[in-house]
């Protein structure tokens, strides 16, 4: 007997070891064969229940061992939620044909409610995002909240003093017109002259001047000035992401989706109480329109170690706003193996 006719796919395709989240390569296949465990569709009802009528809670923690598949789950939350398409397939589609939604008309409904929502889905490990030298300050975790969510929109996150001069160009109308002319003078592309500001302050003064009018000597320094005044605040980004999610269509709503920010956080409560404030300030100013999915190798009292009293009023407030929690365990593993 060829032992290859016992399985439903060919086993000599190539398999991914790993679950990258910036990995977009076979995506559909990655989808399509998928193992929504039965304890998996039970935290999945629990969690679109509480997306579909929301009550406050926008903060949601995967937890398991490594290897336990929630970066998987996580990926593949953020692709379910945007339901896009790939190779033709809606991802909503590829999921309806798993055998836990079929035999669940309950969860089915609950997972179209949830896709008919219009959201857009940032997925990103943190360690990969954040800068080196960043963890040890106080806003290490907001820096990288602000970069990733200016890249979503096509600014130059890894500076966000130009993401801001971006932002404001663009609010103005005058973005566009701005990389046209700055591409016409300096003879390539503002996606390539804003990675050496230094360099190019000329060329930057001089497409400024013509888009928005202000004399070319005034002009000069532009960027000098926007770095020097360029300061944000966990407030300032949530009334950012506000004002992003209130031009998108009705009802819209943005996700982020953050890989294994426990073991960026380790020990640190201090971090640890500004992904709390980030989705506190998040859920103040959207409205529910805007979540926070985190994936973590050990449940959250675990994460932070021991703590003061106060540090652990801190984490209470912590554990309120991230109540909606999904734990894998070595059962699921089993699942997926059987």
């Amino acid at each position: 007997m060829n032992l290859s006719t016992l399985f439903a796919k060919p086993i000599e395709r190539d398999i991914e070891g790993v679950i990258k989240a910036d990995d977009d390569s076979s995506l559909h296949l990655e989808v399509e064969e998928y193992v929504l465990t039965r304890e998996v569709a039970k935290r999945l009802d629990s969690f679109l229940k509480a997306y579909n009528d929301y009550n406050g809670g926008n903060g949601v923690w995967i937890s398991g061992f490594f290897g336990s598949g929630k970066s998987h789950l996580l990926k593949m939350l953020a692709l379910l939620l945007e339901n896009g398409q790939i190779d033709g397939d809606r991802v909503l589609d590829l999921f309806l044909h798993k055998d836990e939604i079929q035999q669940d008309p309950l969860l089915r409904a609950e997972l179209q409610r949830a896709v008919a929502i219009p959201s857009k889905s940032i997925l990103f490990n943190i360690d990969q995002k954040a800068d080196v030298i960043s963890k040890q300050q106080f806003d290490a975790l907001l820096a990288v909240f602000v970069k990733v969510f200016d890249e979503m929109c096509g600014y130059y996150g890894k500076q966000g003093y130009i993401a801001q001069f971006e932002r404001d160009l663009d609010n103005r109308g005058q973005y566009v017109a701005f990389r046209e002319v700055y591409a016409t003078i300096a003879g390539y592309d503002w996606s390539v002259g804003r990675e050496q500001t230094l360099l190019e302050e000329h060329n930057i003064a001089q497409a400024y001047s013509q888009v928005t009018g202000v004399p070319a000597a005034s002009a000069v320094g532009v960027m000098d000035k926007y770095r020097s005044d360029y300061r944000v605040s966990i407030e300032d980004f949530a009334a950012t992401v506000q004002n992003y999610i209130e031009r998108q269509e009705p009802h819209f709503r943005l996700n982020f989706f953050v890989d294994e920010v426990g073991q960026y956080i380790a020990d640190n409560v201090k971090l640890m109480t500004n992904l709390q404030t980030i989705a506190e300030s998040l859920a103040t100013k959207c409205r529910g329109r805007a979540w926070v999915i985190v994936t973590a190798q050990e449940d959250m009292n675990t994460v932070v170690g021991e703590m003061t009293q106060q540090q652990g009023n801190d984490f209470s407030k912590i554990q309120a706003r991230f109540a909606n929690r999904m734990k894998l365990t070595s059962a699921d593993v089993a699942e997926v193996i059987q």
